[in-house]
């Protein structure tokens, strides 16, 4: 019999989470953050009369002025923010699903968009902490945080 020395080969491929699925964490987290805000911040808000927050909310409502040509109340104006908030968190989440696309290619090319996206939820974090409450403050600090992996993930794999 012969004496063979038997060797054992193992793969050293590492499977790694992609800048691509990090993108996408935060989009599909900004689609969450969107419907909370539509549903929770702006139609959610309407307050029961007799009450503090009735009182402001009909204040609101009721004491019209012109602005520019034309009437509107800061009702007007607190339901028309509130809803461009919307459609901007909506517009982000869908250009962060396409941004992880392009990461599958490129991704060292989209880290500067990355980079934008990451340091305007981080302004989104600072706000939500400073003049809300912590629903939106966590899910401002987890797109935040998403963002911040794929912009690492992306620095590894350009390499």
């Amino acid at each position: 019999m012969s004496s063979q020395s038997l060797t054992a080969v193992t793969s050293t491929k590492r499977r790694t989470i992609s800048t691509a699925f990090f993108l996408r964490v935060a989009s599909v987290l900004t689609v969450l953050h969107c419907i909370g805000h539509t549903i929770g911040g702006v139609f959610g808000v309407d307050a029961p009369p007799g009450t503090k927050e009735g009182t402001v909310v009909e204040a609101m409502k009721s004491n019209q002025f012109e602005v520019m040509g034309a009437i509107r109340s800061f009702w007007d104006f607190f339901i028309g923010y509130g809803l461009t908030i919307s459609v901007s968190s909506l517009i982000q989440a869908v250009v962060l699903w396409q941004l992880a696309s392009l990461a599958k290619i490129e991704s060292g090319r989209v880290r500067p968009i990355i980079a934008a996206f990451f340091f305007a939820n981080l302004g989104f974090t600072v706000l939500a902490w400073r003049y809300f409450f912590i629903p939106p403050l966590v899910g401002a600090a987890l797109i935040t945080l998403a963002l911040a992996l794929a912009y690492l993930r992306a620095a590894t794999k350009a390499r």
